[in-house]
């Protein structure tokens, strides 16, 4: 029996900040936040969580942040599209790897002794749960209107008045996404190493 969603924002590398937030299924209240940083850290968070077997746990895709060089790095990964045939597609440098492979032998390991894991893309998600501003990326300003949201439109009145992490909002998302897997409310979008990347189908979340 599922009983609590975990999200994990997982960061480019251990010098950015990785957010684990956990939500209980009955209540929707979230019960723990905090900050992780190596995967180390990560591997600690899930070899000491009680509830590893009656949980969903979803988590972010971290972005490949591989320096290119000279005309692939006007090519680079952000602007491509999401793709099946990539074999059309000249791959130098690697520069069509968007996404880091960061933790996904945790998660395999994990997802091999039978825990539910799913993973999201933030800004994806964002824009289809009507999360998304006009504001710089992971400013003050779009920080600031998330976690307003999430207070506001997502009902999380536990939620501090003071300024919270970015990481740990972006985990919070990834309770949401893992909450509406439970509905049949998320579709698969495509595959990231063995693991469904999934998002919401409706945007009308309840």
């Amino acid at each position: 029996m599922i009983t609590h969603l975990v999200g994990l924002s997982l960061g480019a590398s251990s010098a950015t900040e990785s957010g684990i937030a956990v939500r209980e299924v009955e209540s929707g209240k979230i019960i723990h936040l905090d900050k992780l940083f190596s995967m180390s850290d990560v591997q600690f968070f899930f070899d000491n969580y009680p509830s590893l077997k009656n949980s969903v746990i979803c988590v972010s895709l971290p972005w490949d942040n591989t320096m290119l060089e000279g005309k692939w790095r006007v090519l680079s990964k952000q602007y491509q599209l999401i793709h099946n045939d990539e074999d059309l597609f000249l791959n130098r440098s690697n520069w069509m790897q968007r996404f880091s492979n960061r933790g996904s032998d945790l998660l395999s390991n994990l997802s091999e002794q039978g825990s539910v894991i799913y993973r999201y893309e933030v800004y994806l998600a964002r824009q289809r749960l009507n999360l998304y501003s006009n504001y710089k990326e992971r400013s003050s300003a779009d920080c600031k209107f998330l976690q307003s949201m999430l207070k506001t439109e997502y009902n999380f009145d536990e939620l501090p008045s003071n300024m919270m992490p970015v990481a740990q909002l972006e985990a919070i998302i990834g309770t949401i996404i893992a909450g509406e897997s439970l509905k049949n409310n998320t579709e698969e979008i495509f595959k990231f190493n063995g693991l469904s990347v999934l998002n919401v189908v409706k945007n009308n979340i309840q």
